[in-house]
């Protein structure tokens, strides 16, 4: 008896880096040090922090890595794993510099693993962030041949004085959102049940759409540590951040409020995507509902004075953002008021 009889292939593994370490070499920035494959990664801070902060991240994809395996198309979810931890470290205003990922699998085939880590290390990229390692693992028993799991862990970091974390948020400051580019990676088990009982196939156009239901399902989450750090590097003041996936923009925006006030945004103000209100006439699901599961056209939002809202729009917009003012702070026991 061999392991590889076992259904564990130490050489597909040893394949699979192979093909995995350009990729992620590819990501390194200043301060890495070494390169991928050891028992540890390592990164030496910059001398230019007085007094730096780690903040850590941890996320998934969700049941997304369904509908990626169900379609064949598995270059795009590495890239959704990423967005998750990055745009969670960002709220701190940390910027992400390390990124791991932990993919688990029933069999491991060299050639798909390298689809899923290059999105990964393309994810990186965007994010400005070193791909320094991870885990393969083959585990046949637990994963049915081709089914598969990912995880992704990020490193930002952050100098003492200019962590954000909603404590200075005040009365009179705005809000101000950035658009999402569809479902993110948040509700999917929601809205693959829609797809079921409404009988439609990942290969068959999405309902008013000129493109498939698969490939609308698998747009990658969107990374906004560019446009946000753009603004940190301009002066602009930000008392608070919020990135929107489960629970939405009351669930998660309320996170980052201080006790006494509200963000009182108007529905108005933005536009809510077609393919939200598709999957709610098609499944029937109740409004509240859809804004408790789905960001409704919101991926990340911004909290900071009122005086400072028009230079922050035109940044963001220059930095390609569709970003919008959506309400003010308010005095209030409930942290976050949608009218309209």
């Amino acid at each position: 008896m061999t392991y590889q009889a076992a259904g564990v292939d130490i050489e597909a593994g040893e394949e699979a880096v192979r093909l995995i370490r350009g990729e992620a070499e590819s990501t390194f920035i200043p301060g890495v040090l070494g390169t991928l494959g050891g028992f540890a990664s390592l990164f030496a801070l910059p001398a230019e922090y007085k007094e730096p902060v780690l903040v850590t991240a941890t996320d998934g994809v969700g049941t997304k890595l369904l509908v990626a395996k169900e379609a064949g198309k598995l270059d795009t979810v590495g890239i959704d794993l990423v967005a998750m931890s990055v745009n969670d470290v960002l709220t701190t205003g940390a910027r992400p510099v390390l990124f791991l990922d932990y993919v688990a699998v029933g069999r491991l085939l060299p050639q798909e693993m390298a689809r899923l880590v290059g999105g990964v290390a393309a994810g990186c990229r965007v994010a400005g962030c070193a791909l320094v390692g991870g885990e393969m693992a083959e585990m046949p028993g637990l994963y049915e041949p081709g089914e598969f799991d990912m995880a992704g862990f990020c490193v930002g970091l952050v100098e003492r004085t200019e962590i954000v974390d909603g404590s200075s948020i005040e009365l009179g400051d705005v809000v101000i959102g950035l658009a999402s580019n569809g479902f993110h990676s948040n509700g999917y088990s929601l809205i693959r049940k829609v797809l079921e009982v409404s009988r439609l196939d990942l290969s068959d156009m999405f309902p008013g759409s000129a493109v498939s239901v698969a490939e609308t399902l698998l747009q990658p989450t969107r990374i906004y540590v560019r446009s946000v750090l753009a603004l940190r590097e301009a002066g602009v003041t930000i008392h608070g951040m919020a990135h929107i996936t489960g629970g939405g923009i009351v669930g998660n925006l309320s996170r980052v409020i201080p006790e006494g006030l509200s963000a009182r945004l108007e529905r108005k103000r933005w536009r809510v995507p077609p393919v939200f209100r598709t999957i709610q006439e098609l499944g029937g699901v109740p409004e509240e509902e859809m804004f408790r599961t789905f960001n409704m056209g919101l991926g990340y939002v911004l909290v900071l004075p009122a005086q400072e809202a028009d230079g922050a729009l035109e940044l963001l917009q220059a930095q390609g953002e569709e970003a919008v003012l959506l309400g003010e702070i308010v005095r209030g026991l409930n942290r976050v008021t949608l009218e309209g």
